[in-house]
């Protein structure tokens, strides 16, 4: 008995010593900081921060995914994601089946099309196939230890490590993990689970007809996924196909539009953050301006022009095999 009390006390005692954020790194008491206002204890926030098994590990590999050259291919090679994944609206139009009652709930609760959250679902994870090799808090901490606040960029990149590192350690509190299990599987840029969810966006999941979200689970990812674009993107009406133009045909002749302008985007003729200045697809053509506005909405999603003309382009088609009952 006198052996569990004082195991209990050495405990109680290890809990009282952490009082503040005094870590010693300015960024990691920026941390601490955020996740004490945000409820987390002063414990818990100085335990994650100063546990080697989380702060110590480094990825390189995701790192040199995200460096201005890599983003650029990415970005070229999304046009060429979206040809390949045309074959796959058959899977699309099988998934929409399958999940039907789970598509019939939120679409009634968030208006926001079940071709677009599907063909979501596709791009970034096959609709579930493809499995993440990363681990969030390790993408983020990366971010905040390496990159050296020179440009603007590089200050938004470790202001993107330190505001995800936030939902995380707050995540896991809340859900009752302990640091060294707080563990979540992610993709090289940090999102987790099937619809690819940044940690900043934990607040859009919701659990289909549960309590907590789980986005490993697809009828929390459809749900979630629907929520995310009705909330953030303001996506609140449902898209009648019929008034879009034929998209097929507007997607090729954006793309040849994006090969000869530099500076291209479908929706956008400048950014609100930079003031960079692009060549408009969309702009001053009155017959583009339902597909320019759901375009955008997407873009909250995934700011690229071609991932969001690539997912309308993947829904109108497997809205149309649907219809011919195929």
């Amino acid at each position: 008995m006198l052996k569990i009390f004082l195991i209990s006390s050495i405990a109680t005692l290890s809990m009282a010593s952490y009082t503040n954020c005094d870590l010693k790194n300015d960024n990691y008491e920026d941390i601490c900081k955020k996740v004490v206002k945000k409820g987390v204890s002063y414990d818990y926030a100085n335990r994650f921060l100063l546990s080697p098994s989380k702060v110590k590990k480094m990825d390189e590999k995701s790192y040199s995914y995200m460096q201005p050259k890599m983003i650029k291919k990415h970005r070229k090679s999304e046009k060429k994601a979206n040809n390949i994944l045309v074959k796959h609206v058959p899977s699309i139009t099988k998934h929409l089946n399958d999940y039907k009652e789970v598509y019939d709930y939120t679409e009634k609760k968030y208006s926001v099309n079940r071709e677009v959250i599907a063909a979501i679902l596709l791009k970034e994870t096959r609709l579930g196939i493809v499995k993440p090799s990363h681990d969030a808090f390790e993408v983020f901490n990366t971010l905040v230890l390496k990159v050296t606040p020179k440009t603007s960029r590089d200050k938004w990149l470790i202001k993107l490590g330190k505001t995800n590192m936030v939902s995380i350690i707050t995540h896991c509190y809340e859900n009752g993990i302990e640091p060294k299990k707080c563990n979540l599987p992610s993709s090289y840029a940090g999102a987790i689970g099937i619809p690819q969810f940044m940690p900043n966006s934990f607040k859009y999941a919701e659990g289909y007809k549960s309590k907590y979200a789980d986005l490993t689970k697809m009828e929390d990812a459809i749900v979630s996924a629907s929520k995310f674009l009705n909330k953030k993107a303001k996506y609140t009406t449902l898209i009648d196909w019929r008034d879009m133009p034929n998209i097929e045909e507007e997607e090729g002749k954006w793309y040849q539009f994006e090969f000869t302008n530099e500076n291209a985007s479908f929706v956008y003729d400048m950014s609100k953050r930079t003031g960079k200045k692009y060549s408009c697809f969309a702009c001053g053509k009155p017959k583009l301006g339902l597909m320019k506005e759901y375009t955008r909405k997407i873009m909250t999603y995934n700011n690229s022009s071609n991932y969001a003309v690539g997912v309308l382009s993947l829904a109108y088609r497997a809205n149309k095999m649907l219809k011919d009952g195929k």
